[in-house]
C-alpha cells in the first residue's frame, strides 16, 4: 500500500504539472509577504514587521485550504479547474484561518515556552520540555490529515480536529511514514524554489494518503470481525491500481509515442 500510495502521489502530480506549477506560483508570491515584507518593515516599526509575518502566514494556510480541494480532485482522477478556486476558497477559509491560528499558537508556545522552561534548570522545566515536545510532535503528524478530512470527509472545525487525531493514533506507523514523506518533498522542493513539487505537491501526498487509508475502514465497516492488523491491501486497492496503471519513463516524457 504505501509503495502504491508513493506511485501514485507522484504520477497524480506529474500528471497535472502544469496545474501544480501556476497553483505553486501562487504559494511563492504568497510567501513573499511574511518572508520578505517584515524585513522591509521593520526598519519603521517592529510591530508592523510582526503583523505582516502572522497575517502573511495566515494568507499562506487560507490559500492552502482552498487548493487542497484542488488537489483532492487530482487524486480522484479529476481535473482541477481554476474557475473554482474562489469557490473553494469561500468553503475553506473559516477552517484554514483556525488551522493557521493553532499554528501561530503552536509557533508562539516554541518562541516563549521553550526557553522559559529552559531557564529553570531543574527536572520540572525539563518535563515541561519534553511534554511540549511531544505534544507537538503528535499535533504535527495529526495536522497532516486536516485538510484531507477538510476536503473528503467533514467541514465542522470540531470533527476535523478529532478525526485528525483518532486517524493519526489508530494509523501511527502510517502518519511517520506520511511525515517523513512530508519532510522530504519540502526538503526537496527547496531546490526548485517551491516549484515541484512544492506545496501543491505536498497536498496532493497528503489527499492520496488519506483516499487510500479510508479503504481500510470501508473494508471494516463491511467485515466488523476482520483483524485490523491484516487488512488486504491488494485486494482493496485493484481499481485503484487500474486507474493509475502502468508507467514507463518514456511513456511519462513522450505519452503521444506509447
Amino acid at each position: 500500500m504505501l509503495m502504491f500510495m508513493v506511485k501514485k502521489a507522484f504520477f497524480d502530480m506529474w500528471d497535472h504539472f502544469l496545474s501544480v506549477v501556476i497553483m505553486n506560483l501562487g504559494f511563492i508570491v504568497l510567501l513573499t509577504v511574511p518572508l520578505l515584507l517584515p524585513s522591509v518593515l521593520v526598519e519603521f516599526s517592529v510591530i508592523a514587521a510582526i503583523a505582516a509575518q502572522i497575517i502573511g502566514g495566515l494568507l499562506v494556510v487560507v490559500y492552502s485550504g482552498a487548493i487542497s480541494l484542488a488537489a483532492r480532485d487530482i487524486a480522484n482522477y479529476e481535473r482541477p479547474e481554476f474557475k473554482k478556486t474562489i469557490e473553494y476558497l469561500k468553503e475553506t477559509w473559516k477552517p484554514s484561518l483556525v488551522l493557521g491560528l493553532i499554528w501561530l499558537a503552536v509557533v508562539l508556545v516554541i518562541v516563549i515556552g521553550v526557553p522559559v522552561y529552559a531557564s529553570m534548570g531543574n527536572l520540572l522545566g525539563l518535563a515541561a520540555i519534553v511534554f511540549l515536545f511531544w505534544a507537538i510532535l503528535i499535533w504535527s503528524l495529526s495536522s497532516q490529515f486536516y485538510f484531507p478530512i477538510l476536503a473528503q470527509l467533514d467541514t465542522k472545525i470540531g470533527k476535523i480536529l478529532r478525526k485528525s487525531f483518532v486517524i493519526f493514533f489508530d494509523n501511527t506507523i502510517f502518519s511517520l511514514i506520511l511525515g517523513i514523506g512530508t519532510i522530504l518533498i519540502v526538503a526537496g522542493s527547496v531546490f526548485t524554489a517551491l516549484l515541484l513539487p512544492g506545496l501543491t505537491g505536498l497536498l496532493i501526498w497528503h489527499q492520496v494518503g488519506l483516499r487510500l487509508r479510508l479503504y481500510k475502514y470501508d473494508y471494516l465497516e463491511k467485515n466488523p470481525d476482520a483483524n485490523r492488523k491484516d487488512i488486504p491491501w491488494d485486494a482493496l486497492l485493484i481499481d485503484e491500481k487500474e486507474r493509475v496503471g502502468k508507467r514507463t519513463l518514456r511513456g511519462m516524457i513522450f505519452p503521444w509515442k506509447e
